[in-house]
């Protein structure tokens, strides 16, 4: 070869020549004696790319069609697809100058070695992985390329239903159960067996998943970490009357799923030392507490509280009225655990056998139903001027 073609050989357009006569010899059109050569020029090329101002248009030859982007799978809830801020590391087999770290930006493109821009929004990874071999299957035969999502951009989802707190959220670990206990965890209402995943695609198509997150709590298996994507929107829904006997409620208050905190109230009227003095207010306890919690954090007076009668009002949402549950705090002390009742946010604890009489009177006598909780607290708070004539000496 003489000096004119070594210079050749150097600049873009050999490299470009010495590609497609790799592609025949690898076809069995050259020789091996050819299909080294190219490589070799190959090699020799790339690190004078950069340098070169020519502007490169390649075209593709017909004997070795572009591969198609792989479809992602009809209602695939988990094929991750990629999106603005995500980050990327693109791996090429044999030429690590074509190899490149990236970072989508607000369009969703990187800017590919050889090629430039390339828009991956939207693509699942094996999508986007076969749009860059298309890419790179013009200047290098049939390359081995890998893409890696090196970080998951932040993402921001909504939950709605049984939480405490329904609402939009950022999400830097986009998880199920990072969503949900950001949202405050699950309300004692809740039924995990059956919430909803809701994901619209860049298409306008959409793709809904039922999570049971029950299941695993009570065989003890992990919790299903369902990966969620920017604009999920997440629906706890509510545990059905009928329901309620095949679901542990107790079990999912002592869970990671649920809210952390109750609020429990407590009218107590064996608050002073010889009983004399009323006390109204609320206390927070862990969820999944039980009723002896609630009595020592209330400070009830063992000796001057009727402890074979005390009452734990509920609101009950399906009736829209208030349950009362009489429990014996002494047999509950002495180990009966029929009696240690788990409590539930919102109860409403009523101490003294005297004021529990006044209290189910007005009970029996307030014929309105609850419109809601909040009515039903509100009726709370009306029992505390009565109960402070009551116990006026």
């Amino acid at each position: 070869m003489g000096e004119s073609s070594l210079e050749e050989a150097s600049s873009v357009e050999a490299m470009v020549l010495s590609g497609l006569v790799g592609r025949a010899a690898a076809a069995g059109k050259l020789g091996l004696w050819s299909g080294l050569g190219a490589v070799w020029v190959v090699w020799v090329a790339l690190p004078t790319l950069a340098q070169t101002p020519v502007p490169l248009k390649p075209t593709s030859p017909p004997d070795l069609p572009l591969r198609p982007l792989s479809p992602a799978p009809t209602g695939d809830f988990d094929a991750y697809r990629l999106g603005p801020g995500d980050s990327i590391f693109v791996g090429v087999q044999r030429f690590p100058d074509l190899s490149f770290p990236a970072t989508l930006d607000i369009q969703g493109n990187v800017v590919v070695p050889l090629a430039g821009t390339a828009n991956l929004a939207g693509l699942t990874l094996d999508q986007a992985r076969d749009r860059l071999f298309s890419l790179y299957n013009q200047y290098v035969v049939n390359p081995d390329v890998s893409l890696i999502l090196t970080a998951q951009r932040p993402v921001e989802v909504t939950v709605v239903g049984e939480v405490p707190r329904p609402g939009l959220y950022p999400l830097q670990a986009p998880q199920l159960s990072v969503a949900l206990l950001t949202a405050g965890g699950s309300t004692t209402l809740a039924d995990l067996r059956m919430v909803q995943v809701d994901r619209s695609l860049k298409d306008g198509s959409r793709l809904s998943q039922t999570v049971d997150l029950f299941t695993p709590l009570v065989q003890g298996d992990p919790i299903p970490q369902v990966q969620l994507q920017d604009g999920d929107v997440i629906t706890v829904p509510r545990l059905t009357p009928e329901d309620v006997g095949s679901y542990d409620r107790d079990l999912v208050a002592t869970s990671t799923l649920a809210r952390p905190e109750i609020t429990v109230r407590v009218l107590n009227r064996a608050a002073g030392a010889r009983g004399g003095e009323a006390r109204f207010g609320a206390i927070n306890l862990p969820n999944g507490s039980r009723f002896l919690d609630a009595l020592a954090v209330a400070g009830v007076n063992p000796d001057v509280a009727a402890y074979h009668r005390i009452a734990v009002l509920r609101f009950n949402p399906e009736t829209g009225s208030a349950d009362t549950l009489m429990v014996d705090a002494t047999a509950a002390v002495n180990g009966d655990l029929s009696q240690n009742v788990p409590l539930q946010e919102n109860d409403i604890l009523v101490v003294d056998r005297n004021l529990m009489a006044r209290v189910s009177y007005a009970l029996n006598t307030f014929t309105q139903p609850f419109r809601d909780v909040l009515g039903f607290l509100l009726f709370f708070d009306s029992l505390t001027n009565s109960a402070e004539s009551l116990f006026r000496p």
